[in-house]
């Protein structure tokens, strides 16, 4: 329990080197621009940035993280404290070396694939396929949703800003 306990915070630490920056990268781009930075520059982060996107985690994880946990921790496959342990301690150095290496990836499909790596270790009788094959699909098509959303929103802002 004790471990559990250290690798949970680990896993926090990760969340927080990982998630943060990648919210907060396009504010302080937008930041850097609006002040005259240099476009493509390297933008500088101010304190109340990185505040704005630690309470964003906490409002997200208060108010909708319950369901992501309750299908990591316990529909993929059945987690022991050695188990989630391990996959703990996988996905916390996975995501703290990316970090560490200015590579954002994202925490939830590390975590995700640290607890089907778990569950492979049991053979592949011990995952619930039919959720890991609801995960794959909005792995699939999370990209170009992200990618339409964002072009509508772009052309919807310009049009509004410039009429």
């Amino acid at each position: 329990m004790v471990l559990q306990i250290l690798t949970a915070c680990a896993i926090a630490f990760a969340h927080g080197s990982n998630d943060v920056a990648n919210a907060i990268g396009p504010l302080a781009a937008i930041s850097g621009a609006i002040s005259g930075a240099e476009l493509g520059g390297k933008a500088s982060v101010s304190p109340w940035m990185l505040a704005i996107g630690g309470i964003g985690i906490i409002f997200g994880l208060a108010t909708w993280g319950y369901r992501v946990m309750e299908t990591v921790g316990k529909r993929i496959t059945e987690l022991t404290p050695s188990r989630g342990f391990a996959a703990q301690l996988a996905a916390a150095t996975t995501i703290v070396v990316a970090s560490r290496m200015g590579i954002p990836i994202s925490t939830t499909h590390t975590l995700v694939g640290a607890v089907l790596g778990v569950g492979l270790a049991r053979g592949i009788s011990a995952l619930d396929l039919r959720v890991v094959g609801k995960i794959i699909a909005s792995w699939v098509a999370t990209l170009p949703i992200a990618a339409g959303l964002s072009m509508f929103f772009y052309f919807f802002f310009k049009g509004l800003l410039a009429g």
